[in-house]
């Protein structure tokens, strides 16, 4: 099977260790996931996965995290059968494919146009109401092209932190502004978690830049009126920890008792 060539850098070679993370999840009997998609995405990619340095449970956590995600587009879909869902900064996410959405939803999956076109040769087509919009997330033009005529649920899985402050808080008052009504789903670094960032193998080797770290989910509650924190889950006491590792475990458990790591990173939900 001749496989494709990956020549991504920086911060979009970091969405290479996403995908691999949910492949090597799916390999386990107990898998969080089971995202097999995923894994036959890795097996047409020439890329050396080493880079990201996955574990299992490293590969765990950014299981469980996107099955965080998951749960709460599922939940609003299900409130809101004829729905607009934006997947911002999508990559190589197989989330419409995880969801699988009724026809009555319409979803875009957003990313810049060498990553849309490396999903297109990576990924299924999903059936529905489904389209991919080649551009970056924090251009104006894409959003205006969106009805606003339903429900709209804009998911951001691992973007935030590399956006600067400003350009999170004015895709997040685009987004407010232009619907109807809806909720915002998405993980956040703390400002520890930004200083730490080199720790992180995918984003050193990669060569990325984390730049906006939130340490008060509220504070975006002043973004737009109407705007309200609904959860804030930290990122080392996710639901499912169990699946992880015993040393994994282990280290989730110190990580919440001390002060500054237990908030290193967290998963948001906000409702408009």
């Amino acid at each position: 099977m001749d496989r494709e060539k990956i020549t991504l850098t920086g911060t979009q070679e970091t969405m290479l260790a996403t995908l691999y993370g949910r492949a090597v999840d799916s390999r386990s009997p107990h898998s969080v996931l089971g995202d097999h998609t995923a894994q036959e995405a890795v097996q047409r990619v020439a890329y050396d996965f080493g880079k990201t340095g996955m574990t299992e449970t490293t590969a765990v956590g950014i299981a469980l995290r996107a099955r965080q995600l998951d749960d709460w587009t599922t939940a609003f879909l299900a409130e809101h059968q004829k729905a607009t869902v934006l997947h911002l900064a999508c990559g190589l996410d197989t989330r419409v494919h995880r969801i699988d959405p009724s026809s009555s939803v319409r979803w875009l999956d957003v990313d810049y146009p060498d990553v849309i076109e490396l999903r297109k040769q990576l990924l299924p087509q999903p059936s529905g109401n489904y389209e991919m919009v080649a551009s970056s997330v924090t251009e104006e033009a894409w959003l205006r092209d969106v009805p606003d005529d339903r429900p709209t649920v804009a998911v951001m899985e691992g973007l935030t932190m590399y956006l600067h402050k400003e350009e999170g808080k004015r895709l997040i008052q685009r987004i407010t502004d232009r619907f109807p009504g809806g909720q915002l789903l998405f993980d956040v670094y703390g400002s520890l978690g930004i200083r730490l960032q080199k720790m992180v193998p995918a984003v050193r080797n990669a060569g990325a830049t984390l730049h906006w770290g939130l340490d008060d989910p509220r504070e975006i509650e002043g973004w737009h009126d109407g705007l309200t924190l609904m959860d804030a889950v930290r990122s080392v006491d996710m639901p499912g920890m169990e699946a992880m590792p015993t040393t994994g475990r282990m280290s989730m458990k110190v990580m919440a008792h001390l002060p500054g790591f237990k908030d290193v990173g967290r998963i948001l939900r906000y409702r408009f």
